[in-house]
């Protein structure tokens, strides 16, 4: 039997192209949809601006010039024959300013090669109901939100691609500058300042035992001769104990109470983020990407399922369908525990409000039901994730706070303990510690009872500067001043550590050197551009065009004109530094005999040979001698999997020294090992000696040590 054209058509009309990001939620959605839909992805952007060269018609309403992205135009022609091939085209791209713009090129480039109805569709969470629901009611393409990332596009262009050459000429070839990752750089650069600055003050406190019967416990001193007791040095509290240590102890005053603690909104991006880093450990991408993988989809059993919502959102919003789910999931569970009404929450009024909070998809699939089929880490962000929505919606809990003051001559000690008194939301926590349910253990006690006193714990410390950022410093610190937008946070952070214009140290974000010189060189010449208040004004700026109350390329002409002129005179007046951040050392090349000379490169400083480019040898750059063998020396080096960066002797295989804190120049006094700097929430920054056989260790500028290691 012939196939005739009427039958070719009948058989077209069944089929329905469904075009997403990535790989994996093409294979989940196409598990939702089955027959009649082929999902395909189209791996991020395929057109887009080019890397060559700038790109924008200036003069031509800074109109982009986009071309189809290098290594792309195989899968973009496959998804334009697919197309041919449909009979309708669903652009399911993420729900956001980028994933917009990918379904406007793409709708572009398949509407010339098809005759097929292309639609958009969005949702909020990769589920069967989600999905189909979406699928029943296609869309148009918002022009507006279009346009706002169009804006962003080009004023990043302009900025970078204006900004990154004078740095070749100033500083050194290859250097680069973003518009936002330089405002964060700058926030880092003068933290940074402000640590070493900071000038650590000595002070002491001072503990003592007490006892009822064989009940041991501990109390602080607060308050001597009626007030705060100011213990500036060692002499001032020995001379608190020999006033006090014979005096008879009284319990003076037992103040007891209440206090209600509520439960936490569903998390944001940066909230999560936040969170990850200080429970999990996690950097801002990790958290990302394994958010994504939750989102995507992740194989239960027989069935592919998004287990969570979508995972870049500024908003704690919560559908009416998620509510009933998870209300009816606690009155299942924790019957006493659901509230006679739902739990609002209020979304901050900068939020764009596009999606929901962050949410598992379904609260069936509790953390335990789940965890044969996650990773590790997976299980760790996920439970986490869950446990914040369910408890979101249940009753507060209750705290029982104990305060003892003890008198002892002129001194008063106090201690106090807390215990949750009804646990209420936290029933649904798993990951409370104990120290958050119970905290403190005292006797029954009663005001005008004596007690006996034991030990008298003097300890000295010293003030602590302001804290480095780290990931989750840095994210809210940057949600905070409207710099960026929850999909940029954790990018933001990645860009500056790639680029080696920051390093993690201790989980802290430090600058290079590199990367004070830059922030240096942007601050000074461009004030208006490198800081918050711009920063913060263009994400509002773009806001208004996503609004259509702002007209996008007025808002870069704007801009443009006094920046161009700024860049012009800076390239023409300001000074040079190339070739000053090289030093000459006392190493000679073993190639040719020639001085080695101390280089600023894209990794930091390495030795290269001053007779380049006749020699092009080339070393890191010794940090210590090693304590090992004695002759070689001791360089940084990169694990062959994650390139995780830590320090071994250059004689290896014969020497097999390594350390996993970068040596410092300063080398211990008690046993002649290196130094290194270590980081804990008791000490702060401190350095202590490498040698595991050296207790060595200080923790101030004034070199006090300690061998309490």
């Amino acid at each position: 039997m012939a196939v005739t054209k009427k039958t070719k058509d009948a058989a077209k009309k069944k089929h329905t192209l469904v075009i997403v990001e990535s790989p994996a939620k093409a294979k989940t959605i196409e598990h939702y949809l089955g027959s009649g839909y082929t999902v395909k992805a189209s791996m991020g952007h395929l057109i887009d601006l080019p890397k060559s060269r700038i790109a924008i018609d200036i003069n031509n309403d800074f109109n982009p010039e986009y071309i189809t992205v290098r290594g792309r135009a195989k899968l973009l022609k496959e998804l334009q024959k697919d197309a041919k091939n449909s009979t309708e085209v669903l652009l399911a791209s993420d729900n956001d300013r980028e994933g917009e713009a990918i379904a406007w090129h793409l709708n572009r480039a398949l509407e010339e090669k098809t005759d097929a109805k292309i639609s958009r569709i969005v949702f909020n969470e990769i589920t069967p109901v989600a999905i189909k629901e979406a699928v029943k009611h296609p869309g148009t393409i918002d022009e507006c939100k279009v346009n706002a990332q169009k804006a962003r596009r080009v004023l990043d262009r302009l900025v970078g691609y204006n900004l990154s050459p004078l740095l070749w000429k100033k500083v050194k070839n290859g250097l680069s500058a973003g518009r936002v990752q330089s405002v964060a750089l700058r926030l880092i650069c003068e933290r940074e300042q402000e640590v070493e600055n900071f000038i650590p003050e000595e002070y002491w406190s001072l503990e003592a035992d007490f006892m009822k019967g064989r009940t041991k416990f501990t109390a602080q001193l607060t308050q001597y001769n009626g007030e705060k007791p100011e213990l500036k040095n060692e002499a001032s509290v020995n001379e608190i104990i020999e006033k006090i240590k014979n005096s008879t102890c009284v319990v003076s005053d037992i103040k007891e109470a209440e206090k209600t603690v509520r439960p936490k909104a569903p998390f944001t991006t940066s909230k999560l983020q936040q969170a990850a880093a200080n429970r999990l450990g996690f950097t801002s991408r990790k958290t990302m990407q394994i958010a994504q993988q939750l989102y995507e989809g992740i194989q239960i059993g027989s069935t592919r399922v998004g287990l969570i919502t979508y995972m870049r959102t500024d908003s704690v919003r919560i559908s009416q369908t998620a509510i009933d789910d998870v209300r009816d999931w606690i009155s299942k569970n924790y019957p006493d525990e659901l509230p006679p009404e739902k739990i609002e929450y209020a979304v901050g009024k900068s939020a764009q409000d596009a999606h929901e909070g962050i949410r598992p998809t379904y609260v069936k699939y509790t953390p335990d039901s789940v965890k044969e089929y996650l990773t590790r880490d997976q299980l760790r962000l996920y439970s986490i994730i869950w446990e914040r929505f369910v408890s979101s919606q249940m009753n507060n809990a209750r705290s029982k706070t104990t305060s003892v003051d003890i008198k002892a001559g002129d001194a008063v000690f106090r201690v106090s303990a807390s215990k949750l008194s009804y646990k209420g939301f936290y029933n649904v926590i798993k990951t409370l510690s104990s120290k958050e349910e119970v905290t403190g253990n005292l006797p029954s006690l009663k005001v005008g009872e004596e007690l006996s006193t034991g030990s008298f714990y003097p300890e000295q410390h010293f003030t602590q500067g302001p804290a480095r950022y780290t990931d989750a410093s840095m994210v809210k610190t940057l949600e905070e001043k409207g710099i960026g937008r929850p999909s940029t946070y954790a990018p933001i952070i990645s860009v500056l550590l790639d680029r080696y214009y920051v390093t993690r140290s201790n989980k802290q974000l430090v600058p290079t050197m590199l990367g004070k010189i830059i922030c240096k060189i942007l601050v000074e010449s461009f004030p208006e551009v490198i800081n918050e208040k711009f920063t913060s004004d263009v994400e509002n700026d773009l806001d208004k065009v996503e609004q259509n109350t702002l007209v996008w390329n007025n808002m870069i002409g704007d801009f443009f004109g006094p920046f161009k002129k700024r860049v012009e005179e800076v390239t023409e007046k300001a000074e040079s530094l190339k070739g000053t951040l090289d030093e000459p050392t006392d190493k000679i090349c073993e190639k040719c005999g020639k001085p080695m000379v101390k280089k600023l490169g894209r990794f930091g400083y390495f030795l290269a040979c001053s007779g380049f480019p006749e020699c092009h040898n080339t070393k890191s750059i010794p940090l210590a001698k090693c304590p090992k063998c004695e002759t070689g020396e001791i360089v940084a080096r990169k694990t062959k999997g994650r390139g995780k960066e830590f320090y071994g002797c250059t004689n290896y295989p014969e020497c097999d020294f390594i350390s996993h804190f970068k040596p410092i120049d300063v080398y211990c006094p008690k046993c002649g090992w290196f130094m290194v700097e270590k980081f804990d929430k008791k000490n702060g920054s401190y350095k202590s000696c490498i040698n595991p056989d050296c207790d060595y260790l200080h923790t101030s500028d004034d070199g006090e040590a300690s061998g309490d290691k």
